[in-house]
This record gives C-alpha cells, sequence and structure tokens, in this order.
C-alpha cells in the first residue's frame, strides 16, 4: 500500500486526463486486458497495449534473456486477433484504464483501418509502433521521414482520438522523424523504443543467447534515451513521452526536467515486479513536496535550459579541488581514474594538483563522497 498522498500527480496529457504520468509500456506486461486491468491497479496512470497487428505470430521460445541491468528481447506482436482485442480493451477500461493501443501495419491504410476499429474498441489513444528493431528490419519505416508523415497523417485523418508515434534510437537524425510526425498531425511523441542489439554470446555452445538481433532495454539505454527526449523537445513542440531505463522516481524527474511530459516503464517492472510502480509514485510525491512544486509543468525542461550546443561551451580554466577527506580508505576510484596523474591520497587526505589538473571533471562523478568541486583557477 502506498500510504498517505502528498501531492496531485495528475497531468493532462494529449488531453487525457492522466493520475500520473507513469505509463506501463507496450510489451510483455500489457499482453491482455487482464493485465492491462493489473497494472492500473498497481497505479499506472495509462497502458499502452502490446502491438496490435493484423497478422498474429506465435511467440518464439526463448525471446528475453537478461545479462546485468540491461534486458533483450526479440518478442513481437499480440497472440489476440485484432478481434479479441475489442474483449481486450473493453475489460481493461471497465476498471477504469486509460487505454493507448500500440498499432503497427504495412501500409498506411491498413495502418488507419486497425486504428479506427480500435477507437470503436474504446482505446483513448493511438501509438504507432512502427520502431520496432527487429522482425521487420533495421531498414524500416520507423527511418524514413517521409514515410512516417505518410503513415501517421494516414491514421490521423481517421480516427477522433489523439495520435503518439513512437520513435526509435536506431536512426541519423531522430529530430526529423519528431518534427515528420508533428506535421503529419500527432498529438505526440515517445522515445525511445528499444536499441538494436545482442546481449552476448555463451562462450562454451558458442551460440549468442537469443537466437536473432533484438531489442535492448533497462538502465544501460537511459542515457540514449534522455538525449533523444532533449533533442525531440527542442526540435518539436508536441509532448514527448520519455521511454527508457526508467526504475526509480529519479529517473522519472530526468525526463521530466529534460522535456518530457509523460514516462513509460517495462523493463524494470518485468525485473522488479508491478508493486514497484508504487514506491515509485509515493517517492514522486515526496520528492515534490519537499521541492515545493506544485505541478511537473514548474519543472518540465528545467534541464533544457543550461543544455548548450558543442560550439556554444566556452573554454574556461576550471581545475578540480578536493573540499573533505574520504570516508573509504580502500576507495582510490579518484585516483585510478584520474588519467593526468593530478589526484593524490595519504590515508584519509585526498588533494589536488593544480598544476596537473585539466578540469575534466570526471573525479566529480566517480568519487561517492562527492569531495570534489570545479573551481575557477
Amino acid at each position: 500500500m502506498r500510504g498517505e498522498t502528498y501531492m496531485d500527480l495528475a497531468v493532462d496529457f494529449m488531453g487525457l486526463k492522466l493520475k500520473n504520468p507513469i505509463m506501463v509500456a507496450a510489451g510483455p506486461l500489457t499482453a491482455t486486458g487482464e493485465m492491462l486491468r493489473q497494472a492500473v491497479e498497481a497505479g499506472a496512470g495509462a497502458v499502452v497495449t502490446k502491438t496490435i497487428v493484423n497478422e498474429i505470430r506465435p511467440k518464439v521460445r526463448p525471446r528475453l534473456a537478461a545479462l546485468g541491468e540491461g534486458m533483450q528481447n526479440i518478442e513481437l506482436y499480440t497472440e489476440f486477433s485484432l478481434e479479441a482485442w475489442e474483449h481486450e480493451i473493453r475489460y481493461a477500461k471497465s476498471h477504469g484504464a486509460v487505454i493507448i493501443a500500440n498499432i503497427l501495419a504495412h501500409t498506411p491504410s491498413e495502418m488507419a483501418d486497425i486504428a479506427l476499429r480500435v477507437e470503436k474498441f474504446g482505446a483513448d489513444a493511438i501509438e504507432l509502433g512502427v520502431a520496432c528493431p527487429h522482425g521487420e528490419g533495421l531498414e524500416g519505416l520507423f527511418a524514413d521521414p517521409a514515410q512516417l508523415y505518410s503513415f501517421t497523417k494516414s491514421v490521423v485523418q481517421r480516427v477522433n482520438i489523439p495520435v503518439m508515434v513512437k520513435l526509435s534510437p536506431n536512426v541519423t537524425n531522430m529530430a526529423k522523424m519528431a518534427m515528420s510526425a508533428e506535421q503529419a498531425g500527432a498529438s505526440a511523441v515517445s522515445a525511445i523504443d528499444t536499441v538494436r542489439a545482442i546481449i552476448g554470446v555463451d562462450l562454451e555452445s558458442g551460440r549468442p543467447l537469443l537466437s536473432t538481433y533484438g531489442g535492448y532495454s533497462g538502465p544501460p539505454v537511459r542515457p540514449i534515451g534522455l538525449a533523444a527526449v532533449a533533442l525531440i523537445s527542442q526540435a518539436a513542440k508536441i509532448p514527448v513521452c520519455g521511454i527508457g531505463g526508467i526504475s526509480n522516481s529519479h529517473h522519472v524527474l530526468e525526463y521530466m526536467m529534460l522535456g518530457a511530459s509523460t514516462v513509460q516503464l517495462c523493463t524494470s517492472l518485468i525485473l522488479n515486479g508491478l508493486d514497484s510502480l508504487s514506491k515509485i509514485i509515493h517517492d514522486l510525491e515526496t520528492w515534490l513536496m519537499q521541492h515545493n512544486v506544485a505541478d511537473f509543468g514548474q519543472i518540465r525542461g528545467k534541464a533544457l535550459q543550461s543544455l548548450k550546443s558543442f560550439e556554444e561551451i566556452k573554454v574556461e580554466p576550471y581545475v578540480a579541488k578536493a573540499l573533505q577527506g574520504c570516508s573509504d580508505l580502500s576507495c582510490n576510484l579518484c585516483v585510478r581514474g584520474c588519467i593526468y596523474k593530478a589526484v593524490h591520497k595519504s590515508k584519509f587526505k585526498v588533494t589536488v594538483d593544480q598544476n596537473l589538473c585539466t578540469g575534466c571533471g570526471l573525479c566529480l562523478s566517480v568519487c561517492p563522497d562527492k569531495a570534489f568541486v570545479l573551481e575557477w583557477k
């Protein structure tokens, strides 16, 4: 149980009134109406269905592999027919779910037809799931701005509910893709889908851990997701839903400060359970209260204000300075990590030779005690 609610986490996203900005992403956790219900009861503000298509494909086995904090999946689409999704959506709606139907098709007209059907089933919005890094191959719809425009426009013209486009990280110009979706009438974009990957190889058998290229997700892809959300937020005017490596409230707030209005989670919920949603929501409430933030609009895009292009950065004579002693005699992360040999440690005392320091800043991020600052030389 979550206990007392401190703050109102409600958001308006694409005209949808959500109790909080956290959604469960399209994938293994949203494959049935019952699973959608469970996600909502766990606290999700909205749920995104597993990808709905006209052609049903059986699940391959095995299809999920975790290594360290990351996970690869080679799972494709729903095992339910389009017709069967009417019952699944209506069932979840009857339990209070805000449902975004993730759909995929091979032509603009087919995509629009599926969108029209799920709208009639009761879906509150559409997400175009065009970014899958496996199954359809890397060179597909998600990498072509003109095709993305055509597919998006076809759906937007046919339905009366919001349309969101899920963008792939496996492209050379994500800003151009986001602007193409915006120009076609999309109400929002979500980013990022999984990263094309092979998670590893079993050295004894000489075989990859999964039998084909798949989508990589989890904490290792969060920096890619954060950069994508920031880039899209600077390039386009429509709202952004941040996806990639989110497992706690800190991650949610990072995405929002880089421009996201909402977020989607999947991998962390698979590995930690749907119950972990309650802690994320509670911690968000606590952070907002502690920082006197009345709503997410006050922090959305805050970090973009100090995000510069490389050309805007001025070369200034900063050097590192140790503010305090070290609490862990066995920790030498700062010493080992200083490629300029400027950091020295004697027992619990840490010093920086400012004649050798070039102000790279690595010691600030590797020190668990946060004992370093950069100062003007």
